[in-house]
């Protein structure tokens, strides 16, 4: 039997590294409160010189040890395509069992509702624009929250505790 215990974050981890980048350090933090397990350190889910196949795997064995499903979602993400299997060199040498033709991150969000895994959706933004999250988890997410509030003309900064009032929802 597998315990969920952790909480995995899907991103568009090129675009939005920073604000994936702002949960560690907050989660690391002795000072904010904002506290989780990362799925990540199960097992790597890097498009290095792996197939798309073996890394559609080892993020549903990091989802399968997940209690929470964090979506961050940047001006980007509703757009990627990385992770389609006709892209990838191995395409047929791959297991059918995780050949599909989705992106990563539409792949670990249809994983997710498969499995009932509770979605948060944060926006790396000032405004939670339903309209670039995926349709999959428009209207499925306990709440969709933006990571970041205005503090003058131009200036944002990160709003942490709209950021921890969203992950208080997945308890």
């Amino acid at each position: 039997m597998t315990y969920r215990t952790r909480t995995y974050i899907a991103a568009d981890w090129e675009h939005d590294k920073n604000a994936v980048d702002k949960l560690y350090e907050w989660n690391n933090s002795n000072h904010w409160g904002l506290s989780f397990g990362d799925a990540h350190e199960l097992s790597k889910c890097r498009s290095d010189d792996t197939n798309n196949c073996n890394i559609k795997k080892n993020c549903s064995q990091n989802l399968d040890h997940s209690k929470a499903f964090v979506l961050i979602i940047g001006k980007d993400t509703k757009s990627l395509r990385a992770g389609y299997c006709m892209y990838c060199k191995s395409y047929y040498y791959c297991s059918n069992t995780y050949k599909r033709n989705k992106s990563f991150i539409d792949f670990e969000c249809d994983y997710a509702i498969r499995h009932s895994i509770p979605i948060i959706v944060l926006y790396n933004s000032t405004v939670a624009d339903k309209s670039k999250c995926l349709d999959s988890v428009k209207d499925i997410a306990l709440c969709h929250v933006p990571m970041k509030k205005s503090v003058g003309y131009y200036q944002t900064d990160w709003d942490y505790y709209a950021v921890k009032n969203a992950f208080d929802m997945l308890r």
